[in-house]
C-alpha cells in the first residue's frame, strides 16, 4: 500500500491511525476465518481469507484490504476481541 495513502487514512468510527497489519495479527485473522463464525460487525460472516489488512491504533479494529484498496465501511469492520490468539 501507498505510504502517503496509509499516513492519511483513519478509522471511520473513532478517527484512529491505521496501520498495516503485520504477519502474526494477519495470520491470527486467517486462523479466525479457517475456523469459521468470524463476523463482520454487521453481523455477515467473513469467509474469504485476507491478503492484507489495517488496524487501529489501540488494536481493536481491523479493516481489509481487497485488490489494494481498504474497506473502510464500518459496518465491514472486524473487531479484534472476536479473534482468538490475535496479538495486541
Amino acid at each position: 500500500m501507498d505510504r502517503k495513502l496509509l499516513d492519511i487514512l483513519c478509522c471511520p468510527v473513532t478517527k484512529q491511525p491505521l496501520a498495516l497489519l503485520d504477519k502474526a495479527e494477519l495470520a491470527a485473522l486467517n486462523e479466525a476465518i479457517a475456523a469459521g463464525g468470524l463476523q463482520r460487525a454487521d453481523g455477515s460472516a467473513q469467509s474469504e481469507p485476507v491478503s492484507e489488512g489495517l488496524v487501529t491504533r489501540d488494536h481493536q479494529t481491523l479493516y481489509r484490504i481487497d485488490d489494494g484498496i481498504p474497506v473502510l465501511l464500518a459496518d465491514e469492520a472486524i473487531a479484534t476481541a472476536t479473534i482468538p490468539g490475535f496479538p495486541r
